[in-house]
């Protein structure tokens, strides 16, 4: 049985058959459990080996990180034979048992005795050897390329990871940023006037958002009230916001009507370039001797009133057009009486988109409901 099998190694398919029956007799036959590692990388090389039954896994860095298999030889195949024409010379893979194994074992000198006897096989073996060099080529090119597309997918992942860490980064220090200049623009003091009670609130839902207000003390028992929405975001917002805070309060203290006081703002921005994005802004005076609230909004928008029995006191009004936009028509100017009991809320439009878990705007008639 030895004989057949050893006819079909083809290293050995030229042998004649006298030299076939000598190497079935005289080669040793041997037998290894799955799991059995017969050769190890960079070990001397002194064995050849014929597979009679079962297979085995030839392996690089085998028990290591980067352990990978490069083939599966079955019955019929064949490995070691560099180690026998290269004397000196090391493995260059490992070699273990897939399954049990049944092997025929040839020597170093059974090798030079063959050699000896069929000097021809030696011209076999170079030429069987140049395959299986070439062979091994293609596979370690073929192991560049992968690896090499696996480098890429690796770099593009990390450097998209990378990109993706600074803009957060940025995105958190531009949020920081306008979150502290919007702070040091909400008023630290509510003003108190006789009869009234007056509160203030902000929630932030969006860290980059343009919303304010503003508290301004008059003189002669007077508030000045200021809300308004920027539709940019971040740092440019917050910017804007200041310094359109700070002129509605320097023309506020003149004591001119709101709607002048809105029109000297709009003509001061534009001055300096800053209503290029559009602005909401709504700005009245609260006197509590009148009890009234004179006001003039620019598409902002409109207050909400309720009476001492909580009925909303729907209120008359013109189209506003944004601050950003000119024309004299743009203002919506108001004049409301404040009885005893009455409330009146001012806010910016995120009290209405607010979403809830539901998805649900909170919208103006539950903002009324609640407030009233």
């Amino acid at each position: 049985m030895n004989e057949h099998f050893i006819n079909q190694v083809a290293l050995f398919s030229s042998l004649p058959p006298h030299e076939v029956k000598y190497l079935s007799l005289n080669l040793s036959e041997r037998e290894f459990s799955a799991g059995t590692v017969l050769m190890r990388e960079n070990e001397p090389a002194e064995h050849f080996f014929m597979l009679l039954e079962g297979q085995v896994e030839i392996i690089k860095e085998l028990g290591t990180a980067s352990e990978r298999l490069l083939n599966v030889g079955h019955a019929g195949s064949y490995f070691g034979e560099m180690g026998l024409i290269n004397p000196g010379s090391l493995r260059t893979a490992s070699v273990r048992a897939r399954t049990p194994i049944r092997m025929l074992e040839m020597t170093r000198g059974d090798f030079d005795a063959l050699l000896r006897r069929q000097p021809a096989l030696a011209y076999k073996m170079v030429r069987a050897l140049s395959l299986r060099l070439d062979d091994a080529e293609k596979r370690t090119i073929r192991d560049l390329q992968d690896k090499n597309v696996e480098l890429g997918a690796a770099c593009d992942r990390l450097r998209s990871a990378q990109e993706h860490l600074i803009a957060r980064e940025r995105l958190n220090l531009k949020s920081e940023l306008a979150e502290e200049i919007r702070q040091r623009m909400v008023p630290r003091m509510i003003p108190h006037i006789a009869g009234f009670d007056i509160g203030a609130r902000t929630v932030q839902t969006d860290p980059l958002g343009g919303d304010f207000f503003d508290l301004i003390p008059l003189p002669g028992g007077r508030v000045g009230i200021t809300i308004g929405e920027i539709a940019d975001k971040g740092v440019p917002a917050a910017l804007i916001m200041g310094l359109t805070i700070n002129l509605v309060r320097a023309e506020a203290r003149r004591g001119g009507a709101a709607s002048e006081t809105l029109r000297v703002v709009r003509a001061h921005l534009a001055e300096v370039n800053a209503i290029e994005t559009s602005m909401t802004i709504l700005f009245g005076v609260l006197d509590g001797a009148a009890r009234e609230f004179r006001y003039a909004r620019a598409g902002h928008e409109p207050p909400l009133v309720f009476n001492a029995q909580g009925e909303w006191v729907n209120l008359p009004d013109s189209p506003g057009l944004p601050l950003d936009r000119e024309g004299e028509t743009g203002l919506d100017e108001q004049r409301l009486s404040m009885a005893p009991g009455d409330t009146m809320v001012c806010y910016t439009k995120g009290a209405l988109t607010a979403i809830n878990a539901g998805g649900a705007e909170f919208g103006v008639e539950r903002l009324r409901g609640n407030v009233g």
